[in-house]
């Protein structure tokens, strides 16, 4: 696909998907999103040429250390959500993502300076849903602290 074909839409959203570190790094790896214990419905809330970036709590999903870090960043490639057999009994839902080079940031240096962090006691509520969108300024924020190179 020609990547101009993506933003024929207009302009892109931005979004944050909340997933451990290592789970991200099979995604990166394979090229694909998978969020929210594999359901179907973020992927399909995101558009052809949106942005995708990454929050990771812990390293692993259940007894990972603590990381609380931005983990990685990437397009929405088409608009293909499809179905792939982990095992015989998970069959999670996926997405095409361009993941571009870029560096793990911690949110605590980002707290005041991201709108849906800035001045809350309880910052973390909105990762809770596993899957949010963000404003520009807030991705741009997002994607400076972890040196990734968007165009």
């Amino acid at each position: 696909m020609n990547t101009e074909d993506l933003f024929e839409t207009g302009k892109p959203s931005y979004w944050i998907g909340v997933v451990s570190a290592s789970h991200v790094q099979r995604g990166v790896s394979g090229g694909f999103a998978q969020m929210c214990h594999g359901k179907s419905a973020p992927l399909r809330r995101m558009q052809p040429g949106d942005w995708l970036v990454y929050y990771s709590p812990r390293t692993e999903i259940r007894e990972g250390e603590p990381l609380q870090a931005f983990t990685a960043i990437g397009r929405v490639l088409d608009d293909h959500v499809y179905e792939y057999a982990m095992s015989a009994t998970f069959v999670p839902y996926r997405r095409n993502i361009e993941y571009v080079p870029c560096q793990e940031a911690r949110i605590e240096g980002l707290l005041d300076r991201l709108s849906f962090t800035r001045g809350k006691r309880n910052w973390g509520y909105p990762f809770r849903t596993g899957h949010f969108e963000i404003n520009q300024e807030d991705f741009f924020t997002i994607a400076e602290a972890m040196h990734a190179a968007i165009q």
